[in-house]
């Protein structure tokens, strides 16, 4: 619930504010107002990673993805590729300015994806070799080896200038985009305004305020008028707000159980951690769980409604392969798969065992975070019946860090870059960070997601990363993770504002909703 002084306190920062201004020639707000949550501690420097879900506001992309996901071009005009895949080539747009006057040249498009590659930032550039100036509006990418999904850096690097990317950059940005950087203050408010010369299709707002507000003070503030759009968690969704409307939005943020896939032999990392589960480890259990989870329930009961079954970590993306899902919920074929791996309950307490181990296993999840809890504790109650304890416990970040190899974690993934697909499932990537923490390895699979990430394009790689599902990691065959729901994002939106058509959003870090932000429009 949303206290009462909180619905007031909104009210009063209302008042003072005056309202908002009005653009002379429509008379309608010249400010929109966004408590959209996703505030970058780091600050706003695309090459370590500011931007990569959504827009990146203050910078251009050299291409971008429409509402359906196809690719379009930004400050490309075209783009090429090798045959050999090695050779990526990007005509630049002639137009296209800095906020501080200066033309946008290759040399800043190649500086940017260089300072990227060498920055070891959250945006993956370590397939490249080296950025080539050819000429003033043309930029050459030498690749190591095929990639690819190295479409995707150009989708998603913002471009920053190479005179005036300093220490300071990532507090204050300066960029080619729709938007320019007024004001940071951080912990509470970020400040932008129309960039003027942006040489796209201008924002129809002169200012953007993003106020950076915890749940129930962003309730508190759309209740009380003091914001244009509010991001919502489900459990909100359904609480009228007069003069708004809820904008649900799909999305490929899912929730799912990482399974520890290998046995505890005492193996440990280099870093001390303990390696491995002797329950999780067991083929019967993973697809058990899989089979005896009842995923509508999950969406019905712990979303509101607002969300879909998920199957796998990449459910309605071009290279998602439905035939790797299993239908439904059967708690039956869950028994029967544990009965068959000799899984019994022998001495009648309703937990199963199997020399001498109890099928029981923890559940962690971020314990600040309420829908993971909602979903932990719903598993829980719905593996018991087939004979499976499941022990959800909330914990600190630094607590999983130090189980996620040994112990089962609820975690959130979604992208548009399949890149992610490889990283979760790659047995290259066991251990590393937050990469396949469970250790999972099938060489079936290693060899098609190879090849999906070695061929020269796209389209060429969807075979192998839908091969990669069908092969072995999905629900049916080695079920690696027991995925839960796909999200819908939920948002409170001014009854007068108009958002388009909203891409299908990534998981849900930065702001995704505002991957469209330049086609808002008042209607009223």
């Amino acid at each position: 619930m949303v206290s009462g002084a909180l619905v007031a306190a909104g009210a009063l920062l209302l008042a003072a504010c005056g309202g908002p201004d009005r653009s002379a020639s429509t008379g309608q707000p010249d400010e929109l107002r966004l408590a959209i949550g996703g505030e970058s501690e780091e600050g706003y420097d695309p090459t370590l990673g500011w931007g990569r879900y959504g827009s990146p506001l203050f910078q251009s992309t050299l291409l971008t993805r429409d509402a359906d996901l196809r690719i379009a071009n930004d400050l490309a005009t075209k783009h090429e590729v090798s045959a050999d895949g090695l050779t990526w080539t990007v005509d630049l747009r002639t137009d296209a300015k800095f906020t501080d006057g200066k033309p946008v040249t290759a040399e800043d498009v190649a500086y940017t994806f260089r300072t990227a590659s060498e920055s070891g930032g959250l945006t993956d550039v370590t397939a490249l070799k080296e950025a080539v100036v050819v000429d003033a509006d043309t930029v050459e990418f030498r690749l190591t080896a095929p990639r690819s999904t190295f479409i995707n850096r150009l989708v998603s690097l913002g471009i920053v200038p190479k005179h005036a990317h300093g220490p300071e950059y990532a507090r204050k940005p300066v960029g080619s985009g729709p938007f320019t950087f007024v004001q940071w203050d951080q912990g509470q408010q970020l400040i932008v305004e129309r960039n003027e010369g942006y040489y796209g299709a201008k924002p129809a707002f002169r200012r953007v305020v993003f106020q950076f507000t915890a749940e129930d003070a962003t309730m508190a503030a759309a209740s009380a008028g003091q914001v244009d759009l509010a991001a919502v968690p489900s459990s909100l969704a359904k609480t009228p707000v007069p003069g708004m409307k809820l904008t649900a939005v799909e999305s490929v943020d899912n929730r799912g159980i990482m399974f520890p896939y290998v046995p505890d032999t005492g193996r440990k990392t280099d870093d001390g951690l303990a390696i491995g589960n002797n329950v999780t480890s067991d083929l019967a259990v993973r697809q058990a769980v899989n089979w005896a989870v009842d995923r509508q329930a999950l969406v019905d009961g712990v979303l509101e409604g607002f969300g879909s079954p998920a199957t796998g970590p990449v459910d309605g993306m071009p290279w998602y392969e439905p035939s790797s899902a299993i239908a439904g919920n059967d708690p039956a074929t869950a028994g029967r798969l544990l009965d068959a791996a000799g899984w019994q309950d022998t001495d009648g307490d309703g937990i199963r065992e199997k020399g001498g181990v109890k099928a029981a296993f923890s559940l962690l999840y971020p314990a600040a975070d309420s829908l993971r809890q909602g979903l932990a504790l719903a598993v829980a109650d719905m593996l018991r019946p087939v004979g499976i304890e499941v022990a959800a416990r909330g914990v600190a970040w630094d607590e999983i860090d130090k189980r996620l190899h040994a112990d089962a974690v609820l975690f959130g993934w979604g992208s548009h870059d399949p890149t992610e697909m490889y990283n979760l499932y790659s047995s290259t990537q066991a251990g590393v960070e937050y990469w396949n923490p469970g250790y999972y390895a099938n060489p079936t699979v290693d060899g098609h997601l190879d090849a999906a990430l070695a061929a020269t394009t796209e389209d060429a790689a969807i075979p192998h990363w839908k091969a990669a599902q069908s092969a072995g990691f999905g629900p049916a065959k080695d079920a690696a993770w027991a995925w839960l729901v796909n999200l819908e994002h939920t948002y409170f939106t001014d009854e007068c504002l108009d958002l388009g058509t909203p891409q299908t959003e990534p998981h849900g870090h930065g702001w995704p909703i505002t991957s469209g932000i330049t086609g808002w429009r008042w209607t009223c």
